[in-house]
């Protein structure tokens, strides 16, 4: 009850109110697998999930997410489209400074997209897809930004609460900022005092948040350290508070004393076929593919009791999961041989996988090789550095089928767009069959409030698991560990692969 208040009262603008066990002088110090090369929302790599964690903190965005997806006012208090879907109108809050004193108004809203216009292709993909079909961009007063698109388009909402939307203070808008050069000045609930990229961001509470400062502690730190027992044992010794740990963990975390929260994500273990060629262009070896998949298998040794095995691209907490899904492929190692024989594969066959070169995709990579193996598809490894993997949706196109981690998309017509759709960034080839990218089309001209957007959604999600656009493994959680009590609020955050870390409070008596 307590989180679904505090919900409502940063949607309208109002003050949270503080735990009783809040400890608002302590600094929250979080140690984390991923990092930041910049603090610039527009700058190519900021484009991944895990990569917002410091954004959200520091940029307040024009439209927000719920926990859940669902979208709600943050800098824009509302929004509508004409009837034409081509003009998009905002109306902002009032009473909203940026960390540098200057105030948030329409002026401020058309020099970040008219900067992020003039950034072209040299921005991420996600301020890229924000603003391309924006024609231009008008203050009709100090409250009032009117956008006029290309073409029309219900998905405004959904990108501007991106990074398309983050708001960045117009004093730091110079020609020539970009990335590390960019001085990270936002509107949201910390300021930068410390940033050194791929290794830490230091932040402060900012006492002028619009969203109130209550129960929020003095100081937030994101540290960058890729060796998970250095983050566990930072951890155990109190040099920190809050830890991402490996699942593989979970054990050693608990018998240390500490408390362990597995947060659920829309975020998967997805293997992704090139459908342009042989043999993942057949639909019988995806499926046998499908039925020599035991999930529960892997995702019990590997997944550490913090994955679950699934077919579809949503987590069970989201409001698109079907749960009727799950029955289509079912671990059947008889079905799989006779569908590889009916695909005119009776003695096996041979898949290529450009595999990534870490211990992590390895270890998975071997444990789905030899399961898949026992009815007959050989998967081949072809191992490449992580900087690499655009060589599976790049041409010439290398490798038959890629694993990586999928994290989702703030809009998920844009999940299944990326995922299945013909020129998806993780989808080699078109979409395996033309209803997919008919109802990507139709879903980008609805309003997100239209109930027939849900309908395509769930439709996308059915005809995306039958026809196996994607071969999915299990789901791939955030595993959080602390001391007991000195971290709450910690609520799971689906709409991007980061948690919103800057929601924390640390508990009374903690440091």
């Amino acid at each position: 009850m307590r989180a679904l208040i505090c919900g409502l009262l940063v949607a309208f603008g109002l003050p949270l109110p503080a735990a009783a066990a809040d400890n608002t002088s302590a600094a929250l110090i979080f140690y984390d697998a991923g990092s930041n090369q910049s603090l610039d929302p527009a700058e190519p790599q900021s484009t991944s999930g895990l990569a917002q964690l410091p954004l959200i903190a520091i940029y307040d965005s024009l439209i927000g997410h719920d926990d859940l997806g669902n979208l709600i006012p943050r800098l824009a208090t509302e929004w509508h489209s004409d009837a034409s879907m081509t003009e998009f109108t905002m109306t902002l809050r009032a009473g909203v400074t940026f960390h540098d004193g200057t105030t948030f108004d329409a002026a401020a809203v058309v020099a970040n997209i008219a900067r992020s216009k003039a950034l072209g292709l040299k921005a991420g993909t996600s301020v890229v897809d924000a603003v391309r079909d924006i024609v231009s961009v008008d203050a009709i007063d100090a409250r009032t930004v009117r956008l006029r698109l290309r073409t029309p388009s219900g998905q405004m909402p959904y990108l501007l609460a991106a990074q398309g939307g983050m708001m960045i203070a117009p004093a730091s808008l110079t020609d020539a900022a970009f990335g590390t050069s960019l001085k990270p000045v936002g509107a949201g609930p910390y300021k930068v005092r410390v940033f050194e990229a791929a290794q830490k961001t230091v932040t402060d509470r900012f006492d002028g948040y619009w969203g109130g400062t209550e129960g929020r502690p003095a100081s937030m730190e994101h540290h960058f350290v890729p060796d998970s027992s250095a983050r566990l044992n930072a951890l155990r010794s109190g040099q920190i508070n809050l830890a991402l740990i490996d699942p593989r963990q979970i054990k050693d975390a608990k018998a240390a004393g500490l408390t362990v929260k597995i947060v659920a994500k829309n975020s998967m273990w997805d293997i992704y076929p090139n459908t342009t060629r042989a043999p993942m262009n057949n639909l019988k070896v995806r499926q046998a593919f499908m039925h020599a998949l035991d999930r529960s298998a892997i995702a019990d040794a590997l997944g550490f009791g913090a994955a679950t095995a699934t077919v579809q691209l949503y987590s069970a907490a989201s409001p698109l999961y079907d749960p009727e899904l799950e029955k289509i492929y079912p671990y059947d190692p008889g079905k799989a041989k006779a569908l590889l024989t009916e695909a005119g594969y009776p003695n096996g066959v041979d898949v290529s996988w450009l595999l990534l070169n870490t211990s992590e995709y390895q270890l998975l990579g071997q444990a789905i090789q030899a399961v898949v193996g026992e009815v007959g598809i050989r998967l081949k490894f072809d191992v490449v550095s992580v900087s690499q993997y655009t060589l599976f949706h790049a041409p010439p196109h290398r490798g038959d089928i890629f694993m990586g981690r999928w994290g989702g998309r703030g809009d998920p017509l844009q999940t299944f767009q990326e995922v299945g759709g013909a020129g998806g960034s993780v989808n080699a080839g078109g979409a395996v069959v033309p209803e997919i990218d008919a109802l990507v089309k139709e879903g980008r001209l609805l309003d997100p409030s239209n109930p027939r957007r849900t309908e395509i959604l769930h439709r996308l999600s059915r005809v995306m698991t039958e026809q196996v656009s994607q071969m999915i493994v299990m789901t791939r959680a955030n595993v959080y560990a602390f001391r007991p009590g000195c971290i709450q609020n910690l609520t799971p955050y689906l709409p991007t692969g980061s948690d919103r870390i800057n929601d924390v409070r640390v508990g009374a008596g903690c440091k």
